[in-house]
């Protein structure tokens, strides 16, 4: 006898066990245990074990770790609760929604359509979600506010299944499935798509990773909100339905340390373990629930494991010396996929064939018996008392680890084969055997008759069946998944909120990042309003001056702030507290942004409106999670997006990998982002005011967008709000910085002839500054005059431009609309040079718009750590750059001398980077 046996762990052989040196009394323990378990049940076995554990660490008896353990059910059969509904009953329908939901991707691969979809993923996971929409699932209409459940995006035949049954679509929607615009009015969107179906979906869930990630935050969220006294959601929960090839994703693995953290037991994964993923096994010499259940367990998570079905249970009880148990444990799982794609007689050769004892076991059983031996995801007794249990699990986050075959009663082409995924029809004979297996009504000259169009099948919606679905539904809060989109209303902040921004820095010097933590700071003061601002920042406050929130806004911390803080006598101190309003994710852009899209869709999810303002630092937003802001502009997600420390050379010293050039071409690809590059705070001001009137003013045609702000942390005096400011133009992308105010610059382009050479200079952000001193220069040296026109956006210049072309393509009839840029621009002499902080790209967006001649300078290529002056005089942007650049176009079209621009390339020492004067050193915000 041995002991001290460790379970069987992945990675790594298990140490050597001691020999024992009294089997005798080894064996009056285990007597003794045994007997435990027979006359006071599994729980009470429970309880004693983890005394004598403790009792064992407060001797200093070393105990092996167990990150795992053995490879059967965590929930004994005598502690699974009864279960309450008609297993029969949601048997039936559960049948009929299995073939609804294969009939519906088999009709939409028909000849001439050919749109695909994925039949294996839902007739695996059926009873997953039936246990879940019959006795758990809560809707909307629940007394507690309901549940948020994110489905596994190649699940959602299943949903659409149910929702037929249900009455909520009908056969025409279900032929429209993955036919969005050729049967609009009836079309069903390929996966979880709320901005699809806006009405039905809520969580977008198929970029494999994002919804694990955002159902975390999902369920931070809900804490957030009712700690902070906004909601009570304490008696809703999020469900997470997962695969378990979607697990190797870094995000689905990569924030569990936060639930735990929290304690968020308002939160369940379940990962569909079918033990395959999209193109074969996911662990084919390994077994993935072990290595799941290791890694749930260590990051701190309840695990319940659901892997055998009730028919085990007899097999287990009789197997009094673990033969059975230790074959569980050995067999990889690229056997257990083979085993349920070959048949019984197979099983009892190749499985439990493989030891005398096993084989003895089942001598008693045919083969038919044995290939009925189900997987515990497809038992409802199992997966009820797995979801009860983690349910009333208080203190953790709990992960249910479900064993189930993919394909599972779709007949032996599809059952556990590696490329089951991709296989999107069936034959004629997979058709009817489908259906004998489901014992649906409907003849083989039904099937026959057309095999691509095979008839869906509901009882009407006065059958018993039905009524009891709809029963279950009714008493549970209604339909799920629903979204909707009515909140409660918002006061918007008064203008006054906004005089910080207008009235500039005076003869102090800031960036335009501390002008926007300004406003920011004045807009969560408003009484009404500020208690929906939600400031998110990854562990970067300090870096754009908002540690001042600190001790007033306080970090949300559901624990409060247990411990002295080393800071605590500063003004500045740091202050944790469970109704802080700044969420704090730590080095953690993903999550940043799941806390983003959480909050930023709390107006439809619980009604009550919250505005994000995610602060990130430099390209760690859109380079970094792009993936994630797409999620986020599916689920409608409404808030700010401040790109801080912005620019390719205005963040000195950081070098390559966070000099960002590039983000507003990024963010030009989601058109659910509007992309600005505010040169001053009063444009700040006016950006922000429009977005949340856009946002929740209730008068825009579409209010569900992010607004992305780019700021930068190099200092200028900030000049106040110019008297007579365009703000429509300000709004619409560009407007000309007006003259006339008795500055240097003004002076020395009065002093010019009216005849002088005109040119007309676009820059945006930080790079405004460069050609207003661009325009100086151009008229002290060279007597050209220049207008300076503030770009806001780059990208809404060009997306107005393009509505224009489009408006102008489709209806030649009517007279053509004149792009936003042209219109600007019309009246205006001279050449267009613009210039950012970013690359060509940017500014390039516009060229088709623009009357006349236009080049664009940017900063292409790579950062690099220097002096502002270096780096801009490298990448040829700084003032000297521009008026050289502007002088090559003027003397192309002969309006200054020939030679003028070479004469300034050598008159400024443009190809000497250590010449460059253009900005001012240091970065502080």
């Amino acid at each position: 006898m041995l002991i001290g046996e460790p379970t069987q762990t992945l990675g790594g052989s298990a140490p050597a066990p001691a020999l024992d040196r009294d089997p005798e009394e080894t064996a009056e323990w285990i007597e003794s245990f045994d007997s435990l378990v027979a006359e006071q049940g599994t729980e009470r076995a429970q309880f004693m074990v983890k005394n004598i554990l403790q009792r064992a660490g407060a001797q200093s008896v070393g105990v092996p770790m167990v990150h795992t353990t053995d490879y059967v059910n965590t929930i004994p059969a005598d502690q699974e609760p009864a279960y309450p509904g008609d297993e029969e009953t949601e048997r039936r329908y559960r049948a009929w929604m299995r073939w609804n939901a294969a009939v519906m991707v088999h009709r939409a691969q028909r000849p001439g359509i050919g749109v695909g979809g994925h039949i294996s993923t839902y007739a695996g996971a059926a009873t997953l979600y039936e246990v879940g929409f019959n006795h758990f699932f809560r809707g909307k209409d629940h007394p507690g506010g309901g549940d948020q459940v994110f489905f596994q995006g190649h699940a959602s035949p299943g949903m659409y299944a149910r929702a037929f049954m249900e009455g909520r679509l009908s056969e025409e929607d279900l032929d429209g499935f993955r036919q969005e615009k050729s049967r609009e009015g009836h079309a069903l969107s390929s996966y979880p798509h709320p901005r699809l179906m806006p009405s039905f979906w809520e969580f977008p869930t198929v970029s494999m990773g994002i919804g694990p990630m955002n159902a975390i935050y999902q369920a931070q969220s809900n804490k957030y909100l009712h700690n902070r006294g906004i909601k009570d959601t304490a008696d809703q929960h999020v469900w997470a339905f997962l695969g378990d090839g979607e697990m190797d994703e870094p995000e689905s693995r990569g924030l569990l340390q936060l639930a735990a953290n929290e304690g968020l037991d308002n939160l369940t994964f379940v990962v569909n373990c079918n033990l395959q993923r999209l193109d074969g096994p996911v662990r084919g010499n390994g077994k993935v629930v072990q290595e799941l259940e290791a890694f749930f367990r260590g990051a701190g998570w309840n695990v319940i494991k659901v892997v055998w079905g009730r028919e085990w249970d007899s097999l287990l009880s009789k197997d009094r010396e673990g033969h059975l148990v230790r074959l569980m444990n050995e067999t990889p799982d690229g056997d257990y996929q083979t085993f349920k794609a070959e048949s019984g007689g197979f099983v009892r050769e190749h499985f439990f064939g493989r030891t005398p004892e096993t084989k003895e076991l089942v001598a008693d059983l045919g083969d038919e018996d044995i290939w009925n031996l189900k997987r515990g995801g497809h038992d409802y007794w199992k997966v009820y008392a797995a979801y009860k249990a983690a349910t009333e699990f208080k203190g953790k986050p709990t992960v249910i680890l479900a064993k189930t075959v993919k394909g599972y009663g779709l007949g032996s082409h599809f059952e556990g084969r590696n490329a089951t995924h991709q296989m999107k029809k069936l034959t004629l004979a997979d058709l009817k055997d489908f259906r004998d297996y489901l014992q649906i009504p409907i003849t083989d000259a039904q099937l026959e008759a057309d095999p691509y169009r095979p008839p869906y099948y509901h009882p009407g919606m006065d059958a018993p069946e039905i009524r009891y679905l709809l029963g279950r539904r009714a008493a549970l809060g209604g339909a799920v998944p629903e979204r909707r989109s009515r909140h409660a209303e918002v006061t918007l902040p008064p203008s006054s909120a906004y005089a910080v921004a207008a009235r500039g820095s005076g003869k102090q010097q800031a960036a335009t990042t501390m002008a926007f933590v300004r406003l920011l700071k004045d807009l969560m003061r408003d009484a009404e309003f500020g208690r929906r601002v939600v400031p998110i920042v990854p562990d970067e406050s300090r870096t754009f001056g908002m540690d001042a929130f600190f001790p007033t806004a306080k970090i949300y911390n559901p624990h409060g702030q247990n411990y002295l803080s080393v800071d605590r006598n500063l003004v500045l101190a740091y202050k944790e507290s469970p109704a802080g309003q700044l969420i704090h994710p730590g080095i953690n852009e993903a999550g940043a942004v799941a806390a983003f899209t959480a909050a930023g869709t709390s107006y439809a999810t619980h009604g009550e409106p919250l505005v994000p303002v995610y602060v990130f630092y430099s390209m760690f937003g859109f380079q970094r999670t792009g993936d994630s802001f797409w999620a986020a502009a599916d689920q409608m997600a409404r808030g700010f997006i401040i790109g801080a420390t912005a620019g390719r050379t205005t963040l000195t010293g950081e070098g390559l990998q966070h000099a960002d050039g590039h983000s507003p071409i990024l963010a030009s690809t989601n058109p659910a982002v509007v992309t600005w590059d505010p040169a001053y705070g009063y444009e700040i001001g006016h950006i922000m005011r429009a977005g949340l009137e856009r946002m929740y003013g209730g008068k825009h045609t579409d209010p569900n967008v992010m607004y992305y702000l780019t700021v930068y942390n190099e200092p200028i005096v900030q000049p106040a709000e110019p008297e007579g400011l365009d703000v429509d133009a300000l709004l619409a992308g560009m407007y000309r910085l007006p003259g006339g105010t008795g500055s240097e610059v003004d002076d020395a382009v009065a002093r010019l002839s009216a005849d002088a050479p005109r040119a007309q200079l676009l820059a945006s952000g930080v790079a405004v500054p460069w050609a207003v001193e661009a325009r100086r220069i151009l008229a002290e040296d060279w007597g050209v005059a220049a207008d300076v026109w503030s770009v806001t956006s780059w990208t809404e210049l060009r997306r107005e431009g393009l509505a224009a072309e489009e408006q102008a393509f489709l209806h030649p009839e009517l007279e053509a609309p004149v792009p936003f840029v042209t219109r600007q621009l019309a009246g205006t002499s001279g050449p267009v040079v613009a210039v950012s902080d970013y690359m060509k790209s940017v500014p390039d967006q516009i060229r088709q718009f623009v009357p006349g001649d236009y080049a664009v300078l940017g900063a292409d290529g790579f950062g690099f750590s220097d002096t502002r002056a270096a780096a801009r005089r490298f990448f040829k942007i700084d003032s000297h750059s521009v008026v050289a650049r502007t002088l090559q176009s003027l003397e192309r079209r002969g309006e200054v001398p020939a030679g003028a621009a070479r004469e300034a390339i050598e008159k400024y020492r443009l190809l000497d980077v250590t010449a460059g004067t253009t900005g001012s050193a240091g970065g502080e915000s």
